[in-house]
């Protein structure tokens, strides 16, 4: 294995503010790929042709974006790539998970925004609908500094968590090393947690219907019911998670990670890892040791 090297970035945030907001205008995007502690939502505007990389996603990004991420392992950059705009602007708040103490969180009012900073673990790309729903309060934020900038934040997570399920999720679970469950059915987390465990290994759909009580055809409807993906996909989801993972951080061939994440041909793998990431293998594993920076 190799050290990691991408940043461990030392944020601004002290402990006594709520918030860190970087409010700027730019013509490029310099920054590498770095990962903390603090929560951070980020948002672009005027940057089409950037990359947004987030952990195992990249994505091209339009003239608007807005991200959320609550991991502190989840890699992430913004890349100059295709962008010549010459008036980006950028506003990244950083908040500290200790924000909302548990006993505060777990409050009624606050389920749908509990519910939104756990899905970000993986990092949630907003639609526009919802970016142009807190627009102006963003644009706003930057220039409080009192308590009512506090209920402005406050008020942008929470309009922002009434889009949670139109969000796109970036980064596979597997790869940002987070432990998800997407179903509230206790059969299919089951399965889940089987599929989590054993995803190096030969894994059958007989096994998996024996385990939930099931036949076959039924499990497979209740699986896709559940989840929002067939079993095949959700399988394959895991295994290449791990390998961008693996491609990230060891020395292996590629060869040696296709077979040690289940997969058992390596032309099969090439394939599926180019139409799901958009790059091969070997790209990929380029790709991020360019970003990585040794401090």
């Amino acid at each position: 294995m190799i050290q990691n090297q991408i940043i461990r970035e030392i944020t601004p945030l002290s402990d006594k503010d709520c918030f860190y907001i970087a409010d700027r205008y730019k013509t490029e995007f310099t920054y590498p790929m770095h990962h903390h502690r603090e929560y951070e939502l980020n948002f672009c505007e005027h940057a089409a042709g950037v990359r947004r990389i987030v952990g195992d996603s990249a994505e091209v990004i339009g003239d608007f974006d807005l991200v959320l991420m609550t991991s502190p392992d989840l890699e992430h950059t913004w890349e100059q790539h295709a962008c010549t705009s010459q008036k980006v602007r950028e506003i990244t708040i950083q908040f500290s998970p200790d924000l909302f103490f548990q006993s505060f969180v777990d409050k009624n009012q606050f389920v749908s925004i509990r519910r939104m900073l756990e899905m970000a673990k993986n990092g949630l790309a907003f639609p526009l609908s919802a970016i142009m729903k807190v627009y102006f309060l963003l644009d706003a934020l930057s220039g409080d500094k009192d308590f009512y900038a506090v209920i402005k934040f406050l008020t942008i997570l929470y309009e922002l968590s009434k889009y949670t399920d139109e969000a796109q999720t970036l980064s596979s679970s597997s790869f940002a090393k987070i432990e998800t469950q997407h179903s509230d059915s206790r059969r299919v987390q089951k399965v889940e947690n089987y599929i989590n465990t054993h995803y190096r290994e030969k894994i059958s759909l007989s096994q998996l219907t024996v385990m939930a009580g099931m036949t076959p055809a039924s499990f497979s409807r209740f699986f896709k019911l559940r989840t929002g993906k067939t079993l095949s996909d959700y399988i394959i989801e895991i295994r290449l998670g791990h390998a961008a993972r693996q491609l990230v951080d060891s020395t292996h061939s590629i060869a040696e990670i296709c077979y040690g994440c289940g997969f058992n041909n390596l032309s099969n793998f090439n394939r599926i890892f180019k139409k799901k990431k958009k790059c091969s293998p070997k790209e990929f594993r380029d790709n991020y040791r360019k970003k990585k920076i040794i401090v």
